[in-house]
């Protein structure tokens, strides 16, 4: 498999300019379509409702000045694209929020790059939990780019040298594991990590690990495994435990599984999807 289309969620934000470096790295690497998609924030929901909704002079007003706000934040997206050698690309301007946009464009895309949710951003243009909507309800898989990334800076997704991918033999893990062979096939060095191994042992089967890096082989990834002990630690610690992993290793990329559990019972107790988007500090490919 590859990506012939990845679609990109643009806004204002500061991490824009990581955002599309990383979504045009890996759509020139494959040969890729590219759609960059700035969206309004006004819900279609509200157009189907409501179809007059220009008619309204002082409603007309703010519109227009949500459009030329999206407008704005695709300046330069074309000029960033054709540099790193994107030969088929297009922008667009979607009336829309932008959790929801993004989530139904996703379903005519391989692969979907978002930022890293940035409270300290000035002017928010996507709410808290838009990166967990997205990982929800695309169907898609979800790369997630932080807004802090740390120096010196990390060569793009398509060029990564050194890739972790956690691994805890569920379904949500898999298909994670499936949709970034694509940047696998290219990485330098690739890492299995697996925690606490014996928890799930009717998964991971006699020998943990044994039969991914087989269906890695076979893809032409040679992969390296680390059967690590998590200490009985809550399962947000796991997911501190795997950055520290993914330091250790001077990774520049992160594969999992998201929201093996459901998204409530980790915002009640924690969960490892909740750490990893909070504290992230390398790209991140997710799958649910």
């Amino acid at each position: 498999m590859t990506y012939k289309t990845v679609l990109l969620h643009i806004d204002d934000s500061a991490g824009r300019a990581a955002r599309i470096d990383a979504a045009a790295s890996i759509a020139q690497a494959c040969g890729g379509h590219l759609t960059g998609v700035a969206l309004t924030g006004v819900s279609r929901l509200l157009y189907q409702n409501q179809p007059d909704l220009d008619a309204d002079p002082n409603l007309s007003l703010h519109l227009n000045f949500l459009r030329e706000r999206a407008t704005r934040a695709l300046d330069g997206f074309e000029a960033q694209v054709r540099a790193a050698g994107v030969a088929s690309f297009e922008q667009r301007v979607l009336d829309d929020e932008a959790a929801g946009g993004i989530s139904l464009l996703a379903r005519y895309a391989d692969l979907v790059v978002i930022s890293q949710y940035n409270a300290s951003d000035k002017s928010p243009s996507v709410m808290r939990d838009f990166p967990a909507y997205v990982l929800l309800h695309s169907g898609r898989p979800v790369l997630i780019v932080p807004y802090a990334p740390p120096l010196p800076r990390l060569a793009p997704p398509a060029a990564a040298r050194n890739v972790l991918i956690s691994w805890n033999a569920s379904k949500e893990a898999s298909r994670a594991v499936s949709a970034a062979l694509p940047l696998l096939q290219r990485a330098g060095q690739v890492h299995v990590a697996i925690f606490d191994a014996q928890v799930h042992a009717a998964e991971h089967g006699e020998q943990p690990g044994a039969e991914l890096t087989h269906y890695l082989a076979r893809h032409g990834v040679e992969a390296r495994l680390h059967l690590l002990d998590g200490g009985g630690v809550r399962r947000g610690d796991i997911g501190e435990a795997l950055l520290s992993q993914a330091a250790d290793l001077s990774a520049d990329l992160l594969v999992m599984g998201a929201y093996g559990h459901s998204r409530l019972r980790e915002t009640i107790l924690g969960g490892v999807t909740r750490t990893i988007l909070q504290s992230m500090t390398i790209p991140v490919l997710m799958a649910h």
